[in-house]
């Protein structure tokens, strides 16, 4: 799997209320970027605590305020799932795709003290 840093939507950001990732990706600037060519990867990098669930999506626009934003692909996971080195979404980033891309963090009850993700994008998913 490669890995660019200017692929990294989230690295090791602590969720604990709703919130955008930190990067967002200019698929102008990045090349021959093509939809279904590409895999969309959210992993669990240090356990959640005290939320209800976590919605994950990955959300395009054809602005860097994502004020038109589309959501492409999204998850929603209970508070045991959110474990520390667990995949929790590996999708094919799917035709429809407008300039930029972020993930959108939604948390569902108390606001998390703890959890941190990482979501980026890659050619290839690690299937261990």
């Amino acid at each position: 799997m490669l890995l660019d840093q200017n692929s990294v939507l989230s690295d090791k950001q602590a969720v604990t209320t709703t919130a955008a990732s930190t990067n967002i990706v200019d698929l102008k600037s990045a090349g021959n970027f093509v939809p279904g060519g590409m895999f969309a990867v959210c992993r669990v990098d240090v356990n959640f605590a005290t939320l209800t669930s976590l919605k994950i999506a990955l959300e395009t626009a054809d602005n860097a305020e994502f004020s038109n934003a589309v959501e492409l692909a999204s998850g929603s996971f209970l508070a045991a799932a959110l474990t520390a080195d667990k995949q929790l979404m590996a999708v094919a980033v799917p035709v429809g795709v407008k300039r930029y891309l972020r993930a959108k963090y939604t948390v569902t009850g108390d606001a998390a003290t703890a959890g941190k993700i990482s979501f980026f994008l890659t050619d290839a998913v690690d299937m261990h």
